[in-house]
């Protein structure tokens, strides 16, 4: 009997790198859709997929996608875009559900941002809370996946942690740095992922997914400093402004402004799970704390080397001194 066939959206970043090699050796046929297919030529997994190349914000692309599709993820974000990529993120969402539905999908397994849509939450996060509620307004069933930061060699939450932390043996922070986060590891991300699509029980559910362990920012920084056995200190800067600090990550790291800005603005409040259902219903995913996590990062980018997929899919590799400094090696 064949095997179902998968889509992944946003065949370029960083989770479907991690994603597609996952559901290739557990017998799924898998189509990757990117906007700039070019790009996955390189991958170890390119042989083995289908490519096909076409855009979310553009509906008439959409169909040939989605033909003969069982369960879609969708695994896209327009940060990079800059500015005005929260109503195209809506847009993009929209016209995803409306085409699944069109090709009697399924199902869409999503993976979107951790926070407490009750509160004032950055406009990233608020962005990613609304793509979740428009592809649920669809008829086709959605599981959603709230994730905050995620550890692994690549995700940019934790490459914006290392290079920071690398760069600087004093490390300015504003007072938000103080607030809580609950990271989870690179594998424990995929586990949920990939278990969706065998687990009933948790079809158009959204559940808040993080690792054992809530800590602050601030923490996740020293605690980084440890395993890399630097020694960092943290000065709290009350009025240290976001357009600033983005500015100086673009500066001083390959990671963009715009997408800099949004992960900071997004530190401005707590990223927690509170409500921990996907414990009860995803039994098979055994957590990973953050000190293994950053363990295993650590290994991964061993001997000093990680690949970048994360800047709007375009691979780079960066350097690590035992130091503690980075040499960057920009394509």
């Amino acid at each position: 009997m064949t095997s179902p066939l998968i889509l992944v959206t946003g065949a370029t970043g960083y989770i479907a790198s991690r994603l597609i090699p996952r559901l290739l050796d557990s017998g799924y046929r898998v189509r990757a859709l990117a906007r700039h297919p070019h790009r996955l030529v390189g991958r170890t997994w390119f042989s083995r997929v289908e490519v096909i190349h076409a855009d979310v914000t553009t509906p008439s692309a959409l169909p040939q996608a989605l033909e003969g599709v069982d369960t879609a993820y969708y695994l896209i974000h327009n940060m990079s875009r800059g500015r005005g990529y929260n109503s195209l993120e809506l847009d993009s969402a929209r016209n995803f559900a409306h085409a699944a539905e069109q090709a009697s999908l399924k199902h869409i397994i999503y993976l979107g941002g951790l926070a407490d849509p009750e509160q004032h939450i950055a406009p990233h996060m608020r962005s990613r809370i609304e793509t979740g509620r428009v592809l649920r307004e669809g008829k086709v069933p959605v599981t959603e996946f709230r994730a905050g930061v995620i550890a692994g060699s690549g995700s940019i939450s934790f490459e914006m942690i290392r290079f920071m932390t690398e760069l600087f043996p004093i490390l300015p922070g504003p007072v938000w740095m103080q607030n809580k986060s609950q990271p989870i590891a690179i594998q424990n991300v995929i586990d949920y992922l990939a278990a969706a699509l065998q687990n009933k029980n948790g079809q158009g559910g959204v559940f808040e997914i993080g690792g054992p362990e809530i800590a602050t920012y601030k923490d996740l920084m020293l605690r980084y400093a440890r395993a890399r056995q630097l020694n960092r200190r943290m000065i709290i800067v009350p009025f240290l402004p976001v357009w600033f600090m983005a500015f100086g990550v673009d500066l001083m790291t390959p990671i963009p402004y715009p997408i800099a800005h949004a992960l900071i603005e997004g530190l401005s409040a707590d990223s927690i799970v509170n409500h921990p259902e996907a414990l009860t219903v995803f039994p098979e995913v055994k957590l990973i704390g953050y000190d293994i996590a950053t363990k295993d990062a650590l290994e991964k980018t061993h001997p000093s080397y990680i690949e970048r997929v994360w800047d709007d899919g375009v691979p780079g590799f960066k350097s690590l001194k035992h130091e503690g400094c980075f040499i960057l090696h920009m394509n």
